[in-house]
């Protein structure tokens, strides 16, 4: 049989069994990372481990989201008694769908917590600035992910939150209508929507996904991996087996042991069947877009909806913003750029309730303007004074903390996001029937 071991293999047999898996492990990992890191790379605080949590939730998702298709039927009819099986009679289907539906949620905020973290170290400028571009898309991504998902369990919940979430859609000007049409399927929420939400979910967007990881993966390896702050002694560089590799095994077994735990405590939630004649009072948005809807709450629709595009071209353009390489690796920048953000988080905490309960309580533009057009009273305006409010902030940690651009620009950067994560906690806590500001106890 040598001739047949000659004909398969071109270097003679393959080592024995133990040593041939080995082999593949060490190339399959040596494609993924390079032969040695740095010492520095390796402390967990530069990374937090949040780019391969990210990764391992994605992972986790595939695997779950592929059994949960065993069991699943996408129709209007059937949707929802497939779920109701997976939960009362599949063995470990309640299990399965907990693991996967917490995987989603916890997956967006590592996303959101990786974009920042790798914004605080500096690391978007630059060779890196295009991959900054795509960990942008693939953070767009993994919420379009959790938006198709949800209408999938066809429940009450799921069904109002796609209803309202595709209404927000129709307020963009000449894209939004058919955006909406194409995903819809028509009017309303129906079984073309959900045909068309489960193809995108289980077909479209894991392909797109994938490959969006493999280009993210192998940029940060060709641009130099891990952002690191210069050093006058540079630290020694270390091998990957087992060094880099026996870090990421602890945090993925950490972070897989925490997941199901998590899921085992804390079922998916399942509300009633779909009833399109019974809308519930308030019908929210999916959290993660909370607070967009909070904003429409506070001006005209286009505005709320242009003050997330100027944000979201804000992150875009920002490798073009900010190209002080002085201070790449730092975490936000230095001792005056850390307290540049605790000021814009902190002005973020206490003025964001503030303006939320002026607006609800003492403050009608409409009214108060009445003779000018609703977009301009509840539109323009608002989108003004928010844009003059955050040119007020970045200029007031310039003058008052003497701070230079990079350092100014991490204290608004701070603003914006808390901003959000509080805007976000009053629609999940903080308004109840009529979308009215309650007390959550």
């Amino acid at each position: 049989m040598a001739w047949f071991s000659r004909l398969l293999y071109r270097n003679g047999p393959p080592p024995e069994d133990r040593h041939r898996m080995r082999a593949v492990a060490n190339s399959l990992i040596l494609h993924l990372h390079p032969p040695r890191v740095s010492a520095g790379a390796l402390r967990f605080p530069r990374t937090w481990g949040l780019g391969g949590i990210s990764a391992l939730l994605t992972m986790v998702l595939v695997v779950s989201g592929v059994l949960l298709m065993f069991r699943y039927d996408a129709s209007v009819e059937r949707a929802y008694s497939s779920v109701q099986a997976l939960e009362t009679v599949v063995p470990f289907g309640s299990l399965l769908r907990a693991i996967h539906h917490w995987a989603g949620n916890l997956l967006v905020i590592t996303a959101v917590l990786h974009l920042v973290r790798v914004f605080a170290a500096g690391g978007f400028r630059a060779e890196r600035r295009m991959n900054w571009l795509v960990g942008l898309g693939l953070l767009l991504l993994v919420l379009v992910f959790n938006f198709t998902g949800y209408l999938l369990p066809w429940d009450q919940l799921a069904f109002w939150a796609i209803t309202v979430g595709t209404g927000l859609l129709t307020y963009v000007p000449l894209l939004g209508q058919p955006i909406s049409d194409f995903l819809l399927g028509g009017p309303e929420v129906a079984q073309p929507a959900l045909r068309n939400f489960y193809a995108l979910h289980v077909a479209l967007l894991p392909v797109v996904l994938i490959f969006g990881l493999s280009y993210h993966f192998w940029r940060v390896r060709k641009d130099g991996g891990v952002t690191l702050p210069a050093e006058s002694t540079p630290a020694p560089r270390l091998t990957t087996i087992p060094h880099l590799v026996h870090i990421e095994l602890g945090v993925a077994l950490i972070t897989l042991a925490g997941l199901v735990i998590f899921a085992m405590l804390v079922p998916a939630p399942l509300e009633d069947l779909a009833n399109p004649a019974h809308p519930p009072n308030p019908a929210k948005a999916a959290w993660y877009f909370l607070g967009v809807q909070e904003l429409l709450l506070h001006m005209h629709p286009l505005a709320a909806l242009l003050v997330s595009l100027i944000g979201g071209l804000g992150l875009a353009v920002l490798p073009l913003w900010d190209r002080d390489a002085a201070d790449e690796g730092i975490y936000f920048r230095s001792p005056t750029g850390r307290l540049a953000g605790l000021i814009g988080a902190l002005w973020a905490v206490l003025f964001t309730p503030l303006l939320v309960l002026v607006d609800e309580y003492w403050l009608d533009l409409p009214t108060l303007l009445a003779p000018l057009p609703t977009l301009v009273s509840n539109g323009l305006l608002p989108l003004l004074l928010t844009l003059a409010g955050l040119a007020a902030i970045y200029a007031g940690l310039r003058s008052g903390l003497r701070a230079r651009h990079s350092e100014a620009l991490v204290g608004l950067f701070s603003f914006v996001w808390v901003a959000l994560l509080v805007l976000t906690a009053v629609g999940i806590w903080f308004r109840g029937e009529n979308m009215a500001l309650i007390w959550p106890w």
